[in-house]
């Protein structure tokens, strides 16, 4: 099975059961007219007492042999799906790609067309995104904030849907981190890489898990895992107050003795113990995150665990 296929496609799925039946019938057409030697691999990340996507997959899986299910034991969330996803995927090349049908099938003949140029990573780049103008713009602000605190330049437009050869596949499965972000990861690893414009579709079902919340979450786990720029930041800060304060400090020495004026009052100092405090309270809170991320980071713990699949192979855990 592994070195019989040509095309291997990861989906993860969560909320999207009624969409799976044409998204697979539409994937079939497309891969077919490119290689018959391909799979789909859907990946459920809903929780376990949620079975509608898990009943489907297998029902799905059933009709079509090259068509995969991996049931994941709970919710791990959507980067740690798709690395189970392709940590089964053994096809020349391996297509990471959304449940909901707003990254439409059809596009995979770009993305594979453009690879064959001798690119190990071909990312679809939305030119007309499809969706409402709150997510357009916490998308906006997620990826300035990402941008300026891990000192990178990513493109709001691009998001999972891909295709990347088995090289670049082989070299994501050895990154075990548990704070996961599968285009960081693959642009991290610095492959010949292209972006190409795709046809980008509305939502046909449900609402997207991200809401603003969820993305600022994602933005700051991201951003603590893959950077430091917070805690130097932190140090920025406490040597500027010092020095400001260092200079307050001279300046009152020079009204005491040279114009005779005594510093008035105690509210200025009060203030500025709250204001000291207040800073070293956030600037130990930022350190507690970082040590708390590495503590995750040293237990140790697989990043997913499979439930079942719909075939006989399984593994435990990654």
């Amino acid at each position: 099975m592994k070195n019989s296929v040509h095309i291997s496609v990861v989906v993860p799925v969560y909320g999207c059961a009624k969409s799976l039946s044409e998204l697979c019938q539409r994937l079939n057409t497309t891969l077919s007219a490119i290689d018959e030697k391909f799979e789909i691999l859907l990946v459920n990340d809903e929780r376990i007492t949620q079975t509608d996507a898990w009943d489907e997959i297998v029902r799905l899986a059933a009709l079509d042999h090259r068509i995969k299910g991996i049931n994941l034991s709970r919710n791990f969330g959507q980067h740690k799906a798709i690395t189970a996803g392709i940590d089964y995927a053994y096809g020349d090349w391996v297509v990471v790609m959304d449940c909901d049908l707003q990254d439409q099938p059809e596009e995979i003949s770009k993305l594979y067309a453009k690879a064959q140029e001798g690119y190990d990573v071909v990312f679809g780049r939305r030119h007309e995104r499809q969706d409402s103008t709150s997510k357009k713009l916490g998308s906006i602000l997620f990826y300035k904030i990402y941008d300026y605190l891990t000192e990178s330049d990513t493109d709001n437009t691009v998001a999972n849907f891909s295709i990347i050869s088995q090289e670049v596949a082989q070299n994501y499965r050895k990154l075990r981190e548990q704070n996961r972000s599968f285009p960081f990861f693959v642009r991290w690893m610095g492959f010949k890489s292209a972006k190409i414009d795709i046809e980008h579709a509305a939502r046909k079902e449900g609402e997207t898990s991200y809401s603003f919340i969820k993305l600022l979450n994602l933005a700051s786990d991201n951003i603590i895992s893959q950077s430091n720029k917070l805690l130097r930041m932190s140090i920025h800060l406490g040597f500027t107050m010092s020095g400001l304060a260092f200079l307050y400090i001279l300046f009152l020495v020079y009204k005491y003795f040279f114009l005779s004026v005594a510093a008035a009052g105690w509210t200025t100092v009060v203030a500025s113990i709250y204001l000291i405090g207040g800073m070293i309270f956030a600037n130990l809170g930022i350190l507690g995150i970082y040590i708390g991320k590495t503590f995750n980071e040293t237990k140790g713990r697989p990043i997913y665990i499979v439930s079942e699949t719909t075939w006989e192979e399984k593994e435990e855990e990654k």
